[in-house]
Parts: structure tokens; sequence; C-alpha cells
């Protein structure tokens, strides 16, 4: 069997998971927070039929041997974390970080989970909450009699109330930063969860030490482009078609042999 057969069936399977990446990316373009993904390809082992280096005599040596690829393979996904562009909103709840840094989210199972997505609302208890119901860490509690809800560049949070002009501060808002977010496992809902890979979570005010500040009334956008992902797609597609040319070209000549041998 024609070895071209099989190192076309890899460049067929890695081009098909890519663009599984690509349509993710697309689809997930007007998502809040979403961080654009990248497929990574590595090619296989190599068959050394002969060794670069090798002696050909005994006073020369052979400049670049006979190496055979075997094949592609996708060996990861790597998320980008670019800070995607800033959208003012009308909703005093919507938040997001300017820079570094993730607003933290409990978990029903008590763990902690990060995110860039500042869309959260408040549940019967006045508690802050995201869209799935998991609480903001640390937890924040606005009183059913707040008349206005303001939060800080630094996190801080604060109220007014009937009849008194004061702020009062209800809380402060923290951020937490990886050394390697692209470590980060995605779980979905817009939620990541720390590994070995991202390295413990530094957790900070926002502001300061290199973190990014907090802005009300403002969502981060999806830093997804369409164009690029469109002309990634094209290229991905014709990478697609060129290998199975490949196994057609293979094809053929496999015919020719059994036909005419």
């Amino acid at each position: 069997m024609l070895p071209a057969l099989w190192v076309a069936k890899t460049g067929l399977s890695a081009q098909d998971t890519n663009l599984t990446v690509i349509s993710n990316n697309l689809a997930n373009v007007s998502t809040t927070g979403f961080k654009r993904d990248r497929a990574e390809f590595s090619d296989l082992l190599y068959q050394i039929k002969r060794q670069p280096g090798a002696q050909s005599t005994q006073d020369s040596e052979l400049p670049s041997g006979l190496q055979v690829g075997t094949g592609v393979r996708i060996v990861g996904t790597q998320k980008n974390f670019q800070t995607g562009s800033l959208q003012t909103t009308e909703n005093p709840l919507d938040m997001a970080v300017n820079g570094r840094g993730f607003f933290q989210v409990l978990q029903p199972d008590g763990t902690v989970s990060y995110t860039r997505d500042g869309t959260f609302h408040l549940n019967s208890d006045g508690q802050i909450v995201t869209a799935q119901g998991f609480a903001l860490e640390p937890a924040i509690v606005v009183p059913n009699d707040a008349q206005t809800f303001t939060v800080g560049q630094d996190g801080t949070v604060s109220i007014t109330v009937a009849g008194n002009p004061a702020a009062q501060v209800i809380g402060n808002l923290q951020t937490a930063d990886f050394i390697n977010p692209a470590g980060l496992q995605a779980i979905g809902d817009n939620l990541f969860l720390e590994t070995a890979a991202s390295g413990a979570p530094q957790v900070g005010t926002p502001g300061l030490n290199g973190f990014g500040t907090t802005l009300q009334q403002t969502l981060e956008n999806s830093n997804v482009s369409t164009v690029e992902e469109l002309v990634n797609m094209i290229t991905t597609q014709r990478a697609y078609e060129m290998n199975s040319k490949v196994i057609s070209t293979a094809d053929q000549m496999l015919s020719f042999v059994t036909q005419q041998l």
C-alpha cells in the first residue's frame, strides 16, 4: 500500500479538526468575553532510511540522509487572551476587566472558576451572580433599599440609600491572574478552571500590581476576528482539497499497478 495514502489521511484528519476549531470561533463571535482558539500542528515520526551524518566512506559523510515523514497531527489548541473590544452598556451590573485578570465565580461544588464575562445579575437574595446563577467571589450582596450601585476602577463596590446621599461601601471586587492563562481549562459557560499548566491564581486588587481595572456599565466583546477566521477557513479548505487530491492520485497509481501488471 502506498504510504502517501496514510500520510494524506492524517492531513485530512488534522484539517478537519482545524475546521472544527475555526467553526467554534465563528460560532462564538458574539459571546461576551470569549477568547479565540488556535489549532497547533505537529509533524509525525520520520522513517530514517539513511541517517544524516552517517559515514558514506571512511573520509566522507552523508550531508542530509534520507528521512521520510509519516504525516501530521493536531497536538493542541491554544487560547488567545488578547483583550476584546469594550462595549458601553446601560446596565450597572455589567462589568469588564480592562487588562489582565479574571472575575472569580464560585461553583456549586465550592471550587472557584474564572471568567472574563462580566454580565452579572442579582438573585432573589440581592447577591451578584452570573447568568447561570453562580455567585461572584468574594460575595457581594446589594441591599433592597439601594438607590444607586457603583463599582470603582479598583473594585470598590458602593451604594447610596434613600435619605442618605453619602456612599456606603458594601464590598470589594478582587480579580485573579495566572502566569499562563493559556493553560486554563475551559469548561463552557464562559468559565475556566485552574490547572497545573496555568499555575496558581494570583488574587489582587484591580488596577494594582499589573492587574487590569474594573469598568462598570461595560462588557468585553469576543476577540474573534471574522475576517481572519474566514481566511483561515479558506486556507483549511484548500489544504483539505490538496490532501484529498493526494489520495485520489495514489488511488490512480494503485489502479494502474493492479490493472496493468
